[in-house]
Order: C-alpha cells, then structure tokens, then sequence
C-alpha cells in the first residue's frame, strides 16, 4: 500500500475564529467523480454555536473548495449546534445529508453532565441536495422512537439494492437520573430516503457492562450483510480495550451476535469492503506516539495486520491515550475526548484499488480536515 497524495480537505486557518476547530469529518464519492466532505467547524470542539461546512473536490480529491452554504442551526425557534454532515448519493444527483443537532437553548451547558452522565437533548436531521452541494432543502427531522441521548455515529450505509442504514447511539439525555444503557442502532429506508421506518439494533451489551461506541459500518458482499467496527469501552474496569467488530445483516431487527474483540488497538475504527474480498480498517490510536493506521485482514477479520500509518500525531489530550490508562472516572473520558486534536478517520472506495481517507488534526486551538489518497494493490 502507498499514500499517491495528500490534500487540506478543509482548512481551519482559513475560516477565522468561528471555523478554527474542524472536526467529525466525512466524505462520500458521487456518480459524477466530484467528492463531497463535511464536518463540524466551530471556535472550539463541541462549541455551542457549532455548525457544519461542506468541502467539495472536482479534481479526484486533488484539491477541496469549502462551499458558502450555512445550514439552519435554530429548530421551531430553538437555538442549537450541529454535529456531522454525513451524506450518500441516493440516486445519481440527488444526495442527502445528515446532522445531529443539540439543543443550545443554555449556552452554559455543556455537551455531556458528568454527574447524571446524560447528554443535552438531541435531534436526528436530513436535508438534500439536487446540485452537488451548492444548495440544500430545508431540514427534516428522523424520529428515534424510545430512545434518548441520541448522536449520529458514522457514514451511512448503503447497499446495491437502494437500500439505507441511518446509523447512530442512544445515550440518555442531560437531566435524567436513571442508569445509562446504550446501544447501537441503525434507522433504515427502503424508499430512497423518504421515510426511515425500521428500527435495527446493531449492538447492545445485555447487562451495560461494555459500551459499543462510535460504530462505524459499511456493506458486506452478501445482499442484506454488512461490516461493523466499535471504540469499546469495559465501563466495570473503567479503560478502553482493543477494537471489536461484527459481521451480521439486516434480515431480523437485530443482530443476532455481539461483536467479538480484535487484536486491533486504538478507539474509533472505520471498517471497508475492497473488491478483492480484503477488509480494510482505519483505526486512530491514542498510545503515544498517536497514529492513524489502516490494517488489513484477509480472513473476514479473523486476523488483521498493521499495513499503513497514515498519520503521526503528538496528542496533547493525555488522560485517556496511551497503554495501561485504566481506573479512568468515566466523567474523565468525556471531558478529555473535548481536547483531543486528531481522529475520526474515514474511509470510502475510489475505485477497485484505491481509497480516500479523511481525518482531523491539528492542534486543540486551531484542527483542518485532511484527505489522502491510497493505492491500496496488494
């Protein structure tokens, strides 16, 4: 594997102090060859007037253009910041694109409450674009029936048949007294998008005991299959351990296996499907030094070995990085997951034998988006 070049997808320096931090990036290929980014841009990381920008790249991911477009962030008169712009091309030039948004209404309060554990109350948005992102319709919102404290996890999932999974976690939300239960959970639509109606448990620790985060999923080879990998989290020992992975599909309304842990470390891990039946893995690491890899298994994730590091980082974060950081207060983990500046790698085909990657990095007061595209020939 080898990196052919790399690309500012998004470049915090130039967008002044309300675009300084760039984070949750995205990036989705559309039938046309333009590539499409989105992410979270603000004065600092979970800022409450957070809001989301669109790069787009006409040149094969050589170079990015950010688009003017501002996306509402006040919903039925209510203040909010908006987290993630995941999209997917539903049909060749229409694409929509999801946010999760967070009630603003107290600027003071922040994202998470580290005393009931809960985070501020949440909406799931769609919106669409007809012209590759020049201009959006107006949001609409998708209800996640029963479940609270809910945040957008990953790009959405589609398959050969029109299919879409809408994916996210179910937290609780910011005053609520009663013990945290979460699960992953994907949203799907049979009809282009118009309507997501059937609730699919992806994974869900029966008794709490480990935490399934940051899910990140993508299709399998099998018509209804896909591919799933979790940032886990043992809240009994209070650590991270290595990243677990799942390989189910969508037949039942939930998975009928929990995902099985990895030799892979690190946090958020972003799975994908190559042509050639190779899995790919985009995994960022907080051990020191801090690193972006992308892993390989050629045994439907039975193994996985270290292939490329795409990315060096010097976290400044330092509480929850590294090996051995065990009896972390899980208050701790939230407020240092605020200042770690790189992660939340992505990953999307470009072709039989190459992959674009995208990732923020910088440092806790000013984080770009960046791209790289990889020849990925074994």
């Amino acid at each position: 594997m080898k990196i052919e070049y790399r690309a500012v997808v998004y470049d915090a320096t130039q967008h002044g102090e309300h675009g300084q931090t760039a984070f949750f990036d995205s990036v989705r290929g559309l039938a046309s060859g333009t590539w499409l980014s989105g992410c979270t841009a603000g004065k600092t990381k979970h800022h409450h007037e957070g809001r989301i920008r669109v790069s787009r790249s006409r040149d094969d991911a050589v170079s990015w253009e950010t688009l003017p477009w501002e996306f509402e962030k006040q919903l039925d008169g209510i203040p909010g910041s908006l987290a993630g712009a995941e999209m997917v091309e539903v049909e060749p030039g229409r694409v929509l694109l999801f946010s999760t948004w967070f009630d603003r209404s107290d600027p003071e309060r922040p994202l998470f409450d580290p005393e009931t554990e809960g985070i501020l109350r949440s909406r799931m948005l769609v919106c669409e674009s007809t012209d590759e992102g020049d201009s959006w319709s107006d949001w609409r919102e998708i209800p996640t029936p029963g479940l609270t404290g809910c945040a957008m996890t990953g790009p959405i999932v589609q398959w050969p048949n029109g299919t879409v999974g809408f994916n996210f976690e179910s937290f609780k939300e910011f005053d609520d007294p009663t013990p945290v239960e979460p699960g992953a959970w994907m949203l799907l639509s049979e009809d282009g998008g118009q309507k997501f109606d059937r609730l699919f448990e992806v994974a869900r620790h029966p008794e709490s005991l480990l935490y399934y985060w940051d899910q990140r999923l993508c299709p399998g080879s099998a018509e209804h299959e896909f591919l799933a990998m979790f940032w886990t989290h043992n809240r009994a020992e209070q650590r991270d351990i290595r990243v677990h992975f799942l390989r189910a599909d969508i037949k039942g309304d939930r998975s009928e296996s929990l995902p099985v842990e990895t030799l892979i470390p690190g946090q958020i891990a972003a799975p994908q499907l190559l042509a050639d039946g190779r899995i790919l893995a985009f995994v960022v690491d907080r051990d020191r030094p801090g690193t972006l890899t992308l892993w390989e298994s050629g045994d439907d994730g039975t193994t996985w070995t270290d292939r490329l590091t795409v990315h060096t980082h010097d976290e400044q974060a330092l509480l929850s990085q590294g090996s051995g950081k065990e009896n972390v207060d899980f208050a701790e983990f939230w407020e240092d997951m605020g200042r770690w500046s790189f992660g939340h790698p992505t990953l999307a085909r470009a072709g039989a034998d190459r992959i674009l990657a995208t990732w923020y990095a910088g440092s806790p007061e000013c984080m770009s988006v960046h791209s790289a595209m990889i020849d990925v020939t074994d």
